[in-house]
């Protein structure tokens, strides 16, 4: 059973092959004995999953349906979940139990999913690797001495594994194509406002967007189709009709315009990559794709844009965990100042601590014109060259990440170069964009991905080249050994 899909969990359960209580039970124990070796869970959620198959199980049986109705999925763990910790990888938050579930959570809980547990990250959604976690590192299943990608490396390495279906993930400058592309899987950041911010703990305010990770472009739509829609108590969430991405799957490519940038294909880029990105642009040449080459001329801004405006956003978003109201806070503490300074110091992590300092100064009297506002001009540079672009062309391709998955460990004394992975990735999230990553092979034994990026709200266009691409290759279903 762990090896299905939603899309063949969804037909069982409708053809009574199997209940949503039995594949529960089996995913549960299939957990209990793998994941010790990849660290992809910080807490489980045995007594509720099993609650909530019986309640699908019972609803099926009154004549109820729906493709993620009693479906096996986990969240990552910056969603709020009530009456269940929500720690954000953080010693800060490790006592933080929600009052209240966030609109992603109750969405897909309404629609009648199964919630396993939550999934281990990056702390406060900070990071490549999935190193930073207080809990411990995420391992790669497809090698277990190489990182998952970050910050989504729980859920990635969740699903990679066959521990279950599909999952919950975040993405504010790639943490769900990059750890999807590290882990062989399908994964996809919808449009900024898409999919609500409501209940999700704030890294980067105006670049965080939650999404689905799974294995393949069929299983992201319906999961996407439970997350995605307005929501009135979220101020960035976007009042625009949600269709169905499910049927937009098997759509025609003939004609269909793939631009291709060519800064993507500079010197940082791996030439194993290059070849399979090549590879994957003939197959969708095959299917009656047009490729045109075009060109990104600020994308060599983005790094350092980024890396100004996102820990900015964080320095702010993070100053409201200051041991007094809840989260960590420090043993006897002599006064107010002793109080934040130490319950600070003592809470979060090392990566946490560097991208808040550099958002302080990047705000600070004297560099805000320097830096942040700079920034935010580049920002704007950024999403005007993809407004040009998509003049031209209906979507544009390149590669997810620069490299394979690196070993674990190996750029935690050079934080710079765990940034640079990131440079494909990040523009999407400038720009408030969609964009997907979807298996196109491998590179000693380590799965490649190769993005795609659309239009704002055309997440059903990706899904649809993904899907056929997928109906065309096998690279998704591939498994990785042991598990």
């Amino acid at each position: 059973m762990h090896h299905m899909t939603l899309a063949e969990i969804a037909r069982g359960l409708a053809d009574k092959k199997f209940s949503s209580e039995e594949l529960t039970r089996t995913l549960l124990a299939r957990i209990a004995q793998l994941d010790p070796q990849i660290n992809s869970f910080i807490s489980l959620t045995e007594d509720l999953a099993l609650a909530q198959a019986k309640a699908a199980d019972a609803r099926r049986a009154n004549g109820e349906s729906g493709a993620l109705l009693g479906a096996p999925i986990a969240h990552k763990d910056l969603f709020c979940t009530q009456g269940i910790r929500t720690s954000c990888g953080s010693k800060m938050l490790d006592n933080f139990k929600a009052p209240y579930d966030a609109t992603v959570v109750s969405k897909l809980a309404t629609a009648g999913t199964v919630t396993l547990g939550k999934t281990n990250m990056d702390e406060f959604a900070m990071g490549s690797a999935n190193e930073s976690s207080w809990y411990g590192a995420v391992k790669n299943p497809w090698n277990l001495e190489h990182v998952p990608g970050g910050s989504s490396g729980g859920s990635a390495a969740a699903v990679a594994a066959r521990l279950l279906p599909a999952a919950t993930a975040t993405d504010t400058g790639g943490s769900i194509r990059q750890p999807a592309a590290f882990t062989n899987l399908t994964g996809l950041k919808p449009t900024y406002g898409r999919v609500s911010r409501w209940g999700m703990i704030a890294y980067a305010s105006s670049l965080d967007q939650g999404g689905p990770l799974a294995r393949t472009a069929e299983d992201c739509a319906i999961l996407l189709q439970g997350m995605a829609g307005f929501d009135p108590n979220d101020s960035t969430s976007i009042d625009e009709p949600v269709p169905d991405y499910s049927a937009g799957l098997n759509g025609s490519l003939q004609g269909l315009r793939i631009g291709v940038p060519k800064e993507y294909f500079s010197a940082g880029l791996d030439p194993r990559i290059a070849d399979l990105i090549h590879a994957s642009i003939k197959e969708l040449e095959k299917l009656g794709a047009v490729i045109k080459e075009i060109s990104l001329p600020n994308m060599q801004h983005a790094i350092p844009a980024y890396y100004v405006i996102a820990p900015a956003e964080a320095s702010s978003n993070l100053s409201r965990f200051d041991g007094v109201r809840f989260g960590y806070r420090c043993e006897n503490p002599k006064d107010l100042e002793d109080l934040y300074t130490r319950s600070r110091g003592e809470g979060f992590g090392s990566e946490v601590q560097r991208r808040i300092m550099v958002g302080a100064y990047a705000l600070s009297a004297g560099y805000y014109d320097a830096y942040y506002l700079k920034a935010q001009k580049i920002r704007r540079l950024v999403k005007n060259d993809f407004m040009n672009a998509f003049n031209e062309v209906d979507v544009i391709l390149g590669p997810t990440t620069p490299n394979p998955a690196w070993k674990l460990g190996a750029k935690n004394s050079d934080p710079v170069a765990a940034y640079l992975e990131d440079v494909y990735t990040i523009t999407a999230n400038l720009a408030g964009l969609p964009g997907l990553s979807m298996p196109a092979g491998f590179v000693d034994g380590l799965p490649v991905g190769v993005q795609l990026l659309a239009p704002y709200f055309q997440e059903g266009r990706l899904l649809n080249v993904a899907h056929q691409y997928q109906l065309n290759t096998d690279w998704h279903t591939r498994t990785p050994t042991g598990f």
